[in-house]
């Protein structure tokens, strides 16, 4: 029996993690780039829009063994991450490796049955495995080890696997790629508040506010739809947000829809951003119009004229370009 660790694990090679549901298959898999990882999970959800439907589990494994012969062929490293815990299972996954005399590494990912238990709560209800099927799962799995090397495995454990460094290469890449997506610098502070999925459609507006570092404004484009946001100084945030910056997004005026002003609310995560296309920001208490105020400051000139010089910088910016 051969125990691998990381450095020793063939560059051109089948990797098949092998745990009851809940072990951290998927966490281990999310290591190596996606374009590697074969989940069986994920092939439920793209051939049934349900991730959780055991009912077109036959549909995935057929599409993963499809997958996994074409990759086989082209002797590409791919990482198998399903359960794996019979020899049923396996079977047709090393023999897709032999025929193309791709080395097959098993990786048992023997996580404590208690904690593969504890874990199932954390789940979506439609990802959450019955206690019982966790139980026969992980006693599978625990038998299993001492079978490995007969059906043509190398035999590697999870806690071996040198595996931090490369994710944190991965991440970093992953970032530095972000930030050069458009050639501007502040794509860090728009993926925190909104999700690396918004970065592709971000677009920082052209202007002399670049150079200086004050106000920006940035538009996401999808299609037809827009949405046009300003980076502030000076505002305070919501949550678990510690700093004192965020974005404001443009918004129709509460107060007359003729209004030649600008109407602006802060926003903190992509469902704001969702509302605020939606039409669901617009009567908003946060929002700052330009020249009207603030909605709850009308009756309260004081606080309306206040109010109005903290966006004045807002003011007479166009959507396409930045204030400096």
């Amino acid at each position: 029996m051969t125990e691998l660790i990381y450095p020793q694990i063939p560059e051109h090679s089948l990797m098949v993690l092998i745990g009851p549901s809940g072990a951290g298959k998927s966490t281990l898999a999310r290591t190596w780039p996606a374009s590697q990882v074969l989940s069986l999970d994920a092939l439920r959800e793209a051939v049934s829009d349900d991730a959780g439907d055991q009912d077109a589990t036959a549909e995935a494994v057929d599409v993963l063994h499809l997958i996994l012969e074409r990759r086989m062929a082209r002797r590409r490293f791919t990482v198998i991450d399903a359960t794996n815990v019979t020899r049923a299972a396996r079977q047709p996954l090393v023999a897709a490796a032999k025929r193309h005399n791709m080395p097959a590494v098993a990786v048992v990912v023997a996580t404590p049955l208690d904690v593969c238990l504890e874990r199932q709560g954390l789940r979506p209800d439609n990802q959450r495995a019955p206690e019982d099927v966790v139980r026969s799962q992980h006693h599978a799995m625990v038998h299993s080890h001492q079978r490995l090397a007969a059906e043509g495995f190398t035999i590697a454990f999870a806690d071996t696997l040198y595996r931090l460094e490369p994710f944190l290469k991965q991440l970093s890449q992953t970032r530095e790629d972000g930030l050069r997506r458009d050639g501007s610098e502040g794509l860090l502070l728009v993926r925190r508040f909104f999700g690396p999925e918004i970065l592709p459609l971000w677009r920082w507006q052209p202007g002399p506010a670049q150079r200086t570092g004050r106000d920006r404004v940035a538009e996401i484009c999808l299609g037809q739809q827009h949405l046009t946001l300003a980076f502030r100084h000076g505002v305070d945030n919501e949550g678990d947000f510690d700093f004192d910056f965020g974005f404001d997004v443009l918004l129709p005026c509460p107060f007359d829809p003729e209004c030649a002003g600008q109407a602006w609310a802060p926003v903190y995560s992509v469902t704001d951003l969702h509302k605020a296309l939606t039409g669901l920001m617009d009567k908003d208490p946060d929002i700052i119009c330009t020249v009207h105020g603030r909605p709850d400051d009308v009756d309260d000139h004081e606080a309306a004229d206040d109010d109005h010089e903290d966006r004045t910088g807002l003011q007479t910016q166009p959507a396409d370009a930045v204030r400096a």
